[in-house]
């Protein structure tokens, strides 16, 4: 083990941790965020075109452009969440998430459809925050600054109901990006691994991100591991490192979500025996009480500060 049997260096290597994900969100955070308001702000204006500044909005509309829902949403006072759009206007859950990925259910009748969406339509505007759109009691066009204005602020506010995941997903990139700036230093090659071949069958001195590991019990599972290495020098089963990049900006979400990563090596563990090994890549608020929980099922781990300490895995 590299970490996990050492409690005695947990609580500075927590602190250094702490430390390194705030300089990061401190410096980095705020860049990532704007780039995604700018991209959301150009979405929203693109959504108040089709319907007219909400000057028209009808069930047509979300069919032909299903993908301006979120921004409905968010022009409502209060701004309203998935859920509650789906509980407020009694229709298909299916459908609302369909729709905020972009389309509509291949296979909804016709005629509910548009009975939801007319449903939709009816709450959007009963609620639309007219203080975001004053041209409409006015009954006029809005001008350019009220149209920026109000394209802003809804931006805004769908940026914030996900900036955690936007913090999450650029770190999480960072993380691979040194990952693999490690490895081809140490002339590793990133390749794709055939779709057909077990991981087993891995070339040697080659790695792979977002690899999705097949498992099974009753039944196969694909297993999606972020980072996927055969050593240059191959253990005798064969099998390759699997590492999961972690991050956090709280202690609260990582004891929740602790059980992820002991859910998958027992699964892997059920399909390869015990030589699997699935190595955690860490950076951020994860405190004694998830490392103790995550070795007391035998995974380990490695800091992001303490990179080199990938080399104790035979890479």
């Amino acid at each position: 083990m590299i970490n996990a049997d050492k409690p005695q260096l947990w609580k500075n290597d927590i602190a250094m941790s702490v430390d390194m994900f705030n300089a990061w969100f401190l410096q980095f955070a705020p860049v990532t965020y704007q780039a995604t308001r700018i991209k959301t702000t150009e979405d929203v204006k693109r959504a108040l075109h089709h319907v007219n500044d909400f000057r028209e909005l009808a069930p047509e509309i979300l069919k032909e452009y299903p993908w301006i829902l979120p921004t409905l949403r968010m022009s409502t006072a209060p701004p309203i969440a998935r859920d509650r759009l789906i509980g407020l206007a009694k229709t298909s859950s299916a459908l609302v998430q369909k729709m905020e990925m972009g389309a509509l259910p291949a296979r909804m009748d016709t005629t509910l459809v548009d009975q939801d969406l007319e449903r939709i339509c009816a709450i959007i505007c009963k609620l639309l925050d007219l203080d975001l759109f004053p041209w409409l009691e006015d009954g006029r066009v809005p001008n350019n600054l009220e149209r920026a204005r109000a394209s802003t602020i809804i931006a805004d506010r769908l940026c914030g109901a996900v900036a955690d995941p936007i913090v999450r997903n650029a770190q999480e990139h960072r993380q691979l990006s040194l990952i693999e700036k490690y490895l081809l230093e140490r002339d590793y090659v990133r390749s794709i691994h055939p779709t057909h071949k077990t991981i087993t069958e891995m070339e040697p001195g080659t790695f792979s991100f977002r690899m999705n590991v097949p498992a099974a019990r009753e039944k196969r599972v694909n297993i999606p591991i972020d980072v996927v290495i055969q050593p240059k020098e191959p253990k005798s089963h064969k099998i390759p490192l699997l590492i999961e990049a972690k991050s956090a900006g709280d202690f609260t979400n990582t004891n929740k979500r602790r059980k992820e990563e002991a859910t998958k090596i027992n699964q892997l563990r059920a399909t390869y025996g015990p030589d699997i090994q699935l190595v955690l890549f860490l950076c951020g608020y994860f405190d004694s009480g998830y490392l103790g929980y995550e070795a007391a099922e035998g995974l380990d781990w490695v800091w992001e500060h303490r990179i080199e300490d990938i080399l104790q895995l035979g890479i």
